[in-house]
């Protein structure tokens, strides 16, 4: 089974930037898709982005498109979130996870994802 570890998240101001990492141990991501979600205080986790197993495919929420864009490093088993633009509705905890396949119907459903990693913080001030 992989583990993942998310870090980079932190306090940022409005306009600003963040990338956000998320390493995986156990097993090589290069046979997972990977996705990003986060969950602000009194809300439901959303999806924010993901990207196949082969970095060919992406898909984004989008309320992130154009500001946000997923990637991997399959060299250090590591998929990232980098975030530009931040928004103060962007302050979330940010979950990356795993799953074995990305399927253009479900890509956005959390239940989906096997593997989640612990969260990192994200707050951007206004």
């Amino acid at each position: 089974q992989v583990q993942l570890v998310e870090s980079g998240g932190g306090l940022v101001q409005a306009g600003g930037s963040l990338r956000l990492s998320c390493a995986a141990s156990g097993r090589t991501l290069s046979t997972y898709a990977m996705g990003w979600f986060r969950q602000a205080p009194g809300k439901e986790r959303e999806f924010v982005a993901a990207t196949s197993w082969s970095g060919g495919t992406t898909y984004y929420a989008d309320s992130v498109k154009g500001r946000f864009t997923i990637s991997r490093d399959i060299t250090k088993n590591t998929a990232y979130l980098q975030m530009n633009s931040l928004k103060s509705e962007d302050t979330a905890v940010y979950y990356c996870a795993a799953r074995s396949t990305l399927n253009s119907d479900s890509y956005y459903r959390s239940q989906e994802y096997g593997r989640w990693g612990q969260g990192t913080q994200v707050t951007v001030s206004s």
